[in-house]
């Protein structure tokens, strides 16, 4: 079953979601939960889904970067990002320790259809969660995998990737096409007159 992805603006979206307890993970609803939103992020297609973008305000959420998304970019930009595939798992009640300089890239979010900007990430982060069976899992991720965790918590607070980004640097999905996707990030931010 395909689940309504929110848009920016909806409530759920500016709250802190709450967490969730072993036997609720552990519950039917939770895993026809995860299930639904797999198949909600696969469709959309994403490569991260947190519980408030289908209206939950739950500490929850779905990733996986499969390398059929990534055929279509260069691989010059997929070593630039340090973009490798990421297999399916789950985050329940997860808590971020970051690392590094932050680094930019362009975001986008199915909360924010059609729009992306210049975020600032950290390059490296450990999370400290559950997994879909209430056993607690540490990942330790770099490159855009540790953006992808940091944008799903995120989402976790009630944060959006809008709050975090380089203003100048929003744009719709098509002029990114068109003007920005193609150029090393410096370039892009040199045009764009980000700083």
């Amino acid at each position: 079953m395909r689940l309504k992805i929110v848009q920016a603006g909806e409530p759920v979206l500016r709250q802190r979601a709450r967490e969730l307890s072993r036997d609720e993970i552990r519950s039917a609803e939770i895993r026809q939960l995860i299930e639904w939103m797999r198949e909600t992020m696969r469709d959309a297609p994403g490569v991260g889904l947190a519980a408030p973008q289908v209206g939950l305000a739950l500490q929850l959420a779905v990733i996986e970067d499969p390398g059929d998304l990534q055929k279509a970019i260069p691989a010059e930009r997929l070593a630039e990002r340090g973009r490798r595939p990421v297999p399916f798992h789950v985050l329940v009640n997860p808590s971020l320790t970051l690392e590094g300089t932050p680094v930019e890239f362009f975001e986008g979010c199915l909360s924010v259809s059609g729009f992306l900007g210049l975020v600032p990430r950290a390059p490296r982060a450990r999370v400290a969660c559950l997994d879909e069976k209430g056993k607690p899992v540490t990942i330790e991720a770099d490159g855009w995998y540790a953006r992808i965790l940091q944008h799903e918590i995120d989402h976790l607070q009630g944060t959006l990737y809008l709050d975090r980004m380089h203003s100048r640097s929003f744009t719709t999905l098509e002029n990114l096409n068109r003007h920005w996707n193609d150029l090393p990030v410096a370039q892009a931010k040199a045009r764009l007159g980000v700083p």
